[in-house]
């Protein structure tokens, strides 16, 4: 049997975290099983389908590495498929229209509401005459199609992740929509359970690999499998991805979507390693940052957790920022540009590379993400600098004055590299005999404003280079002699 499994997002709001983690794991197992990836638009959902949608799911996809092997296919290019399978159900005696207005299913779900019971639909038309059905569409009532559930039946799978589940059918809610009305009394749109059924059929698709929040659809699913006389195929139900409360992650708690991760700088790579981590773990649990082909290698859903996966932030920060470390500057320049440009720095790629690219190496080992680097990179852009109550407090300290105004007089017409710079500090220190921490201290409040930073040397020669040096340093004068 040749593997083949689907991703299946529906196009109603930007790719999410949970469907990308999903579209990982039915990725992983296809490629340890050499099997087959099948991308799925399910659009048939009018109101709320966008092009722009599609579009989003379809580039985070292909931005994460997750190739698919067919597809795009289309629910709404399908819909006579769909259509031809609710007619086979009616055909076979398994399906029938039901002409229950909203009003009457509104006071039935009251009534079970008052009497304490579930909510659910207790199949009132699934044995009218004919002369029944003729008297309701001649008030003008127009049918759903409802699938005939047995409430006595039993419905069992071997979930390749939870093992034994088993489902009562008096527990789905009663007798299944399958099919809308439609204008002309014809069959009308197909509904998800329905059409998910007969895409999975149709595409033989061996392995539905999804959420545990489907679980009760599954056992739905199951019943339209066997009615449509086709062999079901194998489930695994994935963890949840929780906040860290340990409640479903939603919009509430901010980022939840693929396309803002990659605004807020985060590598592709290192998106998908921390994905295959959110409910699996691989047979050596120390590793912890992989490729997904070296993921894929050893995926198997016996190491998948049941349990939901806590969405872990500084964990994601961790793993983003192990890749970054390697990424040469020349290379993370080109992804930092677009950052700095949006910050509204002045930023020439052409005129200005070496020294951007020696920027990048400065920041880059403190950077977990790329959206970062436009705070730690304002001071190198800005004309002056802010310089905090730290900064200043060291700038009154006895000497500092005769620091800075020794180390203007030295830059006068000069440009440093890096011997220079140091022979200047070092000048300070033997001829002025200062200690070498209050010249440090000095220079670095006077050109970056604290007394923390990046390297001090490094920084003051991109400064020297704009030619912003010593307007900080004549900043910071002022201040040393106020």
């Amino acid at each position: 049997m040749t593997v083949r499994v689907r991703i299946a997002p529906s196009p109603t709001g930007n790719l999410h975290i949970g469907t990308a983690r999903t579209a990982v794991f039915n990725w992983l197992f296809a490629r340890r099983q050499g099997g087959t990836f099948i991308l799925r638009i399910e659009d048939t959902d009018l109101e709320r389908s966008r092009p722009e949608y599609t579009e989003n799911i379809l580039e985070g996809l292909t931005w994460l590495g997750l190739n698919w092997d067919e597809g795009p296919f289309f629910q709404t290019k399908r819909l006579d498929l769909y259509q031809q399978a609710v007619q086979t159900l009616l055909d076979k005696g398994l399906a029938y229209p039901c002409y229950c207005t909203p009003e009457e299913l509104d006071a039935l779900r009251e009534a079970q509401k008052a009497r304490g019971e579930a909510p659910r639909y207790d199949n009132r038309h699934r044995n009218l005459t004919p002369q029944e059905r003729e008297a309701f569409a001649a008030e003008g009532r127009k049918p759903v199609i409802r699938f005939k559930i047995d409430d006595d039946r039993e419905i069992v799978w071997n979930d390749l992740i939870r093992g034994k589940v088993s489902w009562r059918g008096s527990d789905l809610g009663g007798d299944m929509v399958v099919a809308r009305s439609a204008e002309d009394r014809t069959i009308g749109q197909a509904l998800y359970n329905l059409a998910v059924v007969v895409d999975d059929i149709e595409m033989h698709i061996t392995h539905v690999i999804r959420g545990e929040d489907h679980i009760a659809n599954t056992a739905k699913q199951i019943l339209l499998y066997e009615a449509l006389e086709h062999p079901v195929p194998e489930f695994a139900h994935t963890p949840l991805i929780l906040n860290m409360e340990g409640r479903k992650l939603s919009k509430r708690d901010g980022v939840t979507s693929i396309s803002d991760f990659k605004r807020m700088g985060y590598l592709a790579p290192a998106l998908a390693n921390y994905m295959t981590l959110l409910g699996w773990t691989p047979a050596d649990s120390t590793q912890e940052i992989f490729t997904l082909t070296e993921a894929a290698q050893q995926f198997g859903f016996e190491r998948v957790n049941k349990a939901g996966a806590k969405f872990d932030w500084a964990k994601l920060d961790w793993i983003n920022s192990q890749y970054l470390h390697q990424i040469p500057a020349t290379e993370l320049t080109e992804l930092l540009v677009p950052y700095w440009q949006g910050a509204g720095y002045a930023v020439d790629l052409d005129r200005d590379r070496p020294w951007l690219d020696r920027l990048s190496a400065l920041i880059g080992p403190s950077l977990t993400r790329l959206e970062e680097a436009v705070a730690m990179s304002q001071l190198f852009f800005r004309e002056t600098v802010e310089i905090n109550e730290e900064a200043s407090t060291q700038l009154q300290q006895t000497g500092s004055a005769e620091v800075l105004q020794t180390l203007l007089e030295s830059l006068e017409g000069q440009s440093l590299d890096e011997t220079q710079a140091q022979g200047m500090i070092q000048s300070l220190v033997k001829e002025k005999k200062l200690k070498k921490g209050l010249v440090m201290r000095s220079l670095r409040a006077a050109l970056t404003g604290e007394l923390h930073g990046p390297d001090l040397i490094q920084s003051w020669l991109l400064l020297n280079h704009k030619g912003l040096d010593r307007t900080r340093i004549e900043q910071a004068k002022a201040i040393a002699q106020s």
